[in-house]
């Protein structure tokens, strides 16, 4: 799978995780100089709280459009140290 946006690969990997529609990534797999720090967090009843992260790719900005839980719940500990994509992030094969 992989995620691009603003025509380049943000990450890609044969490992995603899918949950509620949502391939989550091995943070290895993401290229972390496309990723800048954000502030935003959310409550998710069962995950747990999501942190996100911004892309800047090529001078052109994607607000929060990065998701993960740093202390997932017990029900989603499968996520840990795994990124989603939002926001016009394309997910393909």
């Amino acid at each position: 799978m992989k995620a691009i946006w603003n025509g380049k690969v943000i990450a890609e990997s044969d490992n995603t995780v899918v949950i509620e529609g949502n391939h989550y990534f091995p943070e290895s797999s993401v290229k972390k100089e496309f990723l800048k720090s954000s502030k935003t967090e959310m409550e998710c009843h069962w995950k747990g709280k999501a942190n996100y992260y911004s892309l800047d790719v090529e001078g052109k900005e994607n607000k929060d459009a990065v998701w993960y839980y740093a202390k997932p719940s017990e029900m989603a500990k499968v996520i840990k140290n795994r990124v989603a994509f939002w926001k016009g992030i394309q997910i393909t094969k």
